[in-house]
C-alpha cells in the first residue's frame, strides 16, 4: 500500500537546472574558474559539499567549502524568481495524493532556505506534510539517509513509500532504501535511470493506476 510519496524537488517539483547551473557558473566566476555542463550534470543532486570537493580537488579546507557552498545558494535563491518553474502534472499528482491520504514529503539535497524559497514562489507548500533537506546530512545521495529520514517523518515504512527522482544518484538511494521509484528524464536520458521502476518523460504520462499497481 502507497503511504507517502517522497518528492525531489529539483527537475521534480521544479525546473529548476539553468538557475542552478548559472549559479554554479556565477559562484566559479567569482574564483575566476568555470563549471562544465558535463561537471554539472554529473553531480546534480549531490550535496554541494560533496560537489565543491570533487571539483576542486581534495586540498580546500573545510571551511572554505562551507562558504563556498553557501556562497552558491544565496546565488541560486536570487534567480529564483526568474528562472525556476513548476513541471507539468505536479499540481495534479499533490491534489490526488492529499484527497487518497497518502502523505507528501519534499526530500531535497537542498538547502531549507532554498526548498522553502522553491515551494513559496511556487504557491504549492501547503501541498506537503514535511520537509527534509539533506544539505547537512552526513552522506548525500546516493546514501539512502534522505528518503529513509523523510519517510520516517510521516510515520511511512519504506516499503510503502515512493521515491519521485530524475538524478543518477537520486534513484540509487531510493534503491538503496529499500523503496519504489519513478524516474524523470527531465535531466538525465532514460538510459542512465533503468534502476528506477518506472522511468518516463513526466508524470502527466503517469496515471493514478499505474502509481497504485507499483505496490500491487
Amino acid at each position: 500500500m502507497l503511504k507517502a510519496i517522497l518528492w525531489d524537488m529539483d527537475g521534480v517539483i521544479a525546473d529548476s537546472g539553468k538557475a542552478h547551473y548559472l549559479a554554479w557558473q556565477a559562484l566559479f566566476a567569482e574564483r575566476e574558474g568555470q563549471i562544465s555542463r558535463e561537471d554539472f550534470a554529473r553531480t546534480f543532486g549531490m550535496a554541494n559539499p560533496e560537489i565543491l570537493r570533487e571539483l576542486l580537488g581534495p586540498g580546500v579546507p573545510d571551511g572554505e567549502i562551507a562558504d563556498l557552498a553557501k556562497r552558491k545558494e544565496t546565488l541560486f535563491r536570487d534567480r529564483i524568481p526568474e528562472h525556476v518553474v513548476l513541471l507539468p502534472g505536479i499540481s495534479e499528482r499533490l491534489l490526488w495524493a492529499r484527497h487518497a491520504g497518502i502523505r507528501n514529503v519534499v526530500a531535497s539535497s537542498g538547502e531549507m532556505a532554498n526548498i522553502v524559497a522553491t515551494l513559496s514562489a511556487l504557491g504549492i507548500s501547503n501541498h506537503f506534510d514535511a520537509v527534509v533537506s539533506g544539505a547537512f546530512l552526513p552522506k548525500s545521495k546516493p546514501h539512502p539517509a534522505i528518503f529513509l529520514q523523510a519517510a520516517a517523518a510521516v510515520g511511512a515504512p519504506a516499503q510503502e513509500s515512493l521515491v519521485i527522482e530524475d538524478g543518477i544518484v537520486g534513484v540509487e538511494a531510493a534503491r538503496r532504501a529499500g523503496m519504489r521509484c519513478i524516474a524523470l528524464t527531465t535531466t538525465h536520458s532514460a538510459e542512465t535511470l533503468l534502476g528506477a521502476d518506472l522511468v518516463v518523460d513526466s508524470l502527466v504520462d503517469v496515471s493514478e493506476e499505474a502509481l497504485r499497481q507499483l505496490f500491487s
